[in-house]
């Protein structure tokens, strides 16, 4: 799913348009589970079809936990090789803690596998951080969208709103990356480091590279070209709840 879809498509797969954004500007998309899903189904399908308590019915039962592995694995996987990417090669990794009533506003089925995935995630970068002695941060999620990375002024957007346009400062911006910087400050603060030596204001943002989770499964790294480790990292779910 990419950043250009519409609010009917973002509701699709958890509700978020992509993982995750980073304050490198790397943005990456969400896992596609789809043909996982529906293997899933179709297994379950054929299921229901079965007389229960049958030979037919009983094997059919051990497709259907066969096709759920398969969709479990494939998403720890990517789950593990994303937070170890991070957990490795940065000294800071400054995370959004789970945002329960924002996550209200969405069907119990969505609001279910979307926190129960957010929470595996950072449970594998919190112990990956602690292996390799990097500062893992998790800081209140609210108003991290709202709030203007440069000049601190909070606005109210829509959910449909993916960029945020400072009426205070003319700051400009995805929202996702002015929340990403929100998190990176508060995480510092909370070590005790105070402010990035540069805030996005006062360098510019570049362009998000938006990264397929299929890369990441295929390579472990959403990084696309080699280069030297960044002394501050930024890791955040998407803001699909404010």
């Amino acid at each position: 799913m990419t950043g250009d879809q519409s609010i009917d498509e973002f509701c699709y797969a958890w509700g978020i348009l992509k993982y995750a954004h980073d304050t490198d500007g790397t943005a990456v998309e969400s896992l596609d589970l789809s043909d996982e899903r529906d293997r899933l189904d179709r297994a379950q399908r054929d299921l229901s079809r079965k007389q229960h308590g049958s030979v037919n019915y009983l094997t059919q039962q051990r497709v259907v936990a066969r096709r759920h592995a398969e969709l479990k694995q494939k998403r720890r996987g990517f789950l593990h090789k994303l937070s170890n990417y991070y957990a490795t090669e940065y000294d800071l990794v400054a995370v959004e803690g789970l945002n329960v009533a924002g996550m209200m506003q969405f069907d119990s089925n969505s609001r279910t596998r979307a926190s129960a995935a957010w929470s595996t995630f950072l449970r594998m970068l919190e112990y990956k951080c602690e292996r390799e002695g990097t500062y893992f941060v998790a800081v209140d999620p609210r108003n991290t969208t709202k709030k203007c990375v440069s000049c601190g002024v909070k606005t109210d957007k829509p959910l449909w709103m993916r960029e945020h346009s400072c009426p205070s400062c003319g700051f400009e911006a995805d929202r996702d990356a002015n929340a990403a910087w929100n998190i990176l400050a508060r995480g510092l603060d909370q070590i005790g480091m105070g402010c990035p030596e540069s805030m996005p204001a006062e360098t510019a943002l570049s362009t998000d590279t938006v990264v397929s989770a299929k890369r990441v499964a295929e390579t472990g790294s959403p990084a696309l070209t080699g280069g030297e480790e960044s002394p501050v990292q930024l890791w955040m779910f998407l803001h699909w709840f404010q």
